[in-house]
């Protein structure tokens, strides 16, 4: 492969130096030898393209290399996206080396296509690369006849925008419960930042850090196994904010995309800046079985109340159950009845009597 990109380089030279030898005037001291001149030039030439084709092809083998081994770990949408780049690079390369094909200078022209299309198309790949989170959004926005045809036959959900994960949304991992059911598909976009956090928990030197970081870990190669969703690693930084919090927030501010939490601090402060937040713990108490004043339910009470004479008890599903008169039969399973239901930020909470 080296000789053949040095074979190219050293023809290329030699007919560079034929051309530049029969449009330029030949130095005084040559020009009675025009000839062996003539065969001075594409001796250099040759010598030029040999030692630049060494240079260049051994720099083209090595960068060859690196692509094939990283072609095959980059996922099939970046792959297309540095095909678009490369392909609208050399679109424009083209376009720029047509007003040169009016030089009455072969090796020039040459030269001038040569460099447009070998910088365009890889500032093309490297752009489209860069930039793949705004160019994935915005074909997501083009409407597909498809797609459209599909909605309108109700054969197909609207995926809808991608969602981005937080670093406590899978540490806690009941979002692949959910996802497992189906009520969430589509694109789940996890930021590096929030991999580097959630890598940095798993190494702590804290047995619980560390545990809840492998958990987070374990979390997502699950997701990545639910065929009905599609993992993206998103690379935008922002390096003048510290906080992970911050940088999410502003990251789903510049796409347009909502950020799942069960995280309150990061909720309130997203949506003070206008950010569409998915709370799961939002999601689970409203899944939480319907409970109104007057019914009659079953609780075991386990400890005392805050109050005088309160018992508090917990439902299957967490929900915290405060009994007026329950702190005598605490260890005990009393019949009470609900007298009002409290919906806090934390979660719900239910209040009864015992049943007389």
């Amino acid at each position: 492969m080296l000789q053949l990109i040095r074979i190219v380089f050293i023809v290329t030279g030699a007919i560079g130096a034929y051309q530049l030898a029969i449009t330029t005037p030949i130095p005084e001291p040559l020009s009675q030898y025009e000839f062996p001149a003539l065969i001075l030039y594409i001796l250099l030439g040759v010598a030029i393209g040999y030692v630049l084709g060494g240079i260049i092809g051994r720099r083209l083998l090595v960068s060859l290399n690196w692509l094939e081994n990283n072609a095959q770990k980059l996922p099939t949408g970046d792959l297309f996206l540095a095909l678009f780049g490369l392909l609208s690079g050399l679109i424009l390369a083209w376009l720029i080396s047509i007003p040169f094909g009016y030089i009455q200078i072969p090796f020039l022209q040459f030269s001038v296509a040569m460099f447009a299309f070998v910088i365009l198309g890889y500032l093309g790949v490297r752009i489209s690369l860069k930039k793949r989170e705004e160019l994935q959004i915005f074909m997501r926005a083009i409407p597909s006849p498809l797609a459209k045809g599909q909605a309108s036959s109700g054969s197909k959900l609207d995926l809808g925008t991608a969602k981005l994960l937080d670093t406590s949304v899978i540490i806690d991992g009941r979002i692949a419960d959910v996802a497992k059911t189906g009520f969430v598909e589509g694109v789940l976009n996890i930021p590096r930042f929030v991999l580097r956090e959630l890598q940095m928990i798993a190494d702590s030197e804290d047995s619980l850090k560390r545990n809840r970081g492998r958990r987070g870990l374990d979390i997502l190669k699950t997701l990545q196994n639910i065929p009905t969703l599609h993992l993206e690693i998103l690379e935008r930084d922002y390096p003048d904010l510290a906080d992970v919090d911050a940088k999410l927030v502003k990251l789903a501010n510049d796409t347009g995309s909502p950020i799942v939490t069960n995280d309150y601090n990061l909720n309130k402060v997203a949506d003070f800046q206008g950010v569409q937040v998915l709370n799961l713990n939002e999601l689970a108490n409203a899944l939480k079985p319907v409970v109104l004043p007057g019914e009659e339910m079953y609780v075991g009470i386990i400890r005392e109340g805050k109050e005088a004479g309160q018992g508090v008890g917990y439902l299957d599903d967490g929900t915290m159950v405060v009994v007026d008169g329950g702190k005598v039969h605490v260890g005990d399973e009393v019949e009470i009845m609900v007298t009002s239901v409290l919906q806090t930020p934390a979660g719900r909470m239910i209040f009864g009597r015992m049943k007389v």
